[in-house]
């Protein structure tokens, strides 16, 4: 995507960005709506790996500059989360004790390929939203990490009932947060030391959305 100053390429630009806004709206709230109220709701969420997919998909043409070096951070990020929950799933060593259901689709040794891209991401989502503010390489990384913990929060405790992962015991342990509050330091450092632009204007609705789709389902399943 090119980018322009003149007067018709930045309508064009806004005219896409709304485009594009309107479409992670849509996918959103469709499969809130359903996953929430519907009383199947295995045909919402076989769709969960096209809306991951179309996500992504959206941001990445968003992306101002997309060089080598961010399409080795997208690798770099994708096989270090990959790596991590086939660590996690096969030893528990990280995370704690869990196994993957069938929502995020195919997999690899028992890992949804499509568990590496969620991890990019999430790393992306909130290394851009740390990189607005006004601090410090450290204190971006820090923030970015902890607007991470803070996505996981909200989709835990909806995490096994739609299938996505459970826990053996039915319950969260704490090392999992711990565990991916140190992953999510090591993604925000390389997110930091990529060198690519890192504004996306997709970024805070996308990640907002995100926030808001599992806190809800959180709060209706708790009522």
């Amino acid at each position: 995507m090119e980018f322009s100053n003149s007067p018709a390429s930045s309508a064009a630009f806004t005219s896409r960005l709304r485009v594009a806004q309107g479409l992670v709206l849509l996918f959103h709230l469709t499969g809130f709506v359903g996953l929430a109220f519907a009383q199947d709701k295995t045909f919402y969420l076989k769709y969960t790996p096209l809306t991951l997919l179309l996500t992504a998909g959206l941001l990445g043409l968003f992306q101002e500059g997309r060089t080598w070096a961010f399409w080795l951070f997208v690798v770099q990020a994708f096989m270090l989360g990959f790596l991590a929950e086939f660590i996690g799933v096969h030893t528990g060593a990280l995370f704690g004790s869990y196994a993957y259901g069938a929502t995020l689709g195919l997999k690899y040794e028992e890992v949804p390929w499509l568990i590496g891209l969620n991890w990019v991401t999430i790393t992306y989502c909130a290394g851009i939203l740390a990189s607005y503010l006004p601090l410090p390489g450290l204190l971006r990384v820090l923030v970015g990490a902890a607007l991470m913990v803070g996505f996981d929060l909200c989709l835990e405790p909806v995490a096994s009932q739609y299938d996505f992962w459970h826990w053996t015991g039915h319950v969260i342990p704490l090392r999992n947060f711990r565990d991916w509050f140190l992953l999510s330091v090591v993604l925000q450092f390389l997110f930091l030391r990529a060198g690519f632009p890192k504004r996306n204007p997709l970024v805070p609705l996308v990640y907002l959305v995100q926030l808001l789709f599992f806190f809800g389902l959180g709060l209706l399943a708790g009522r």
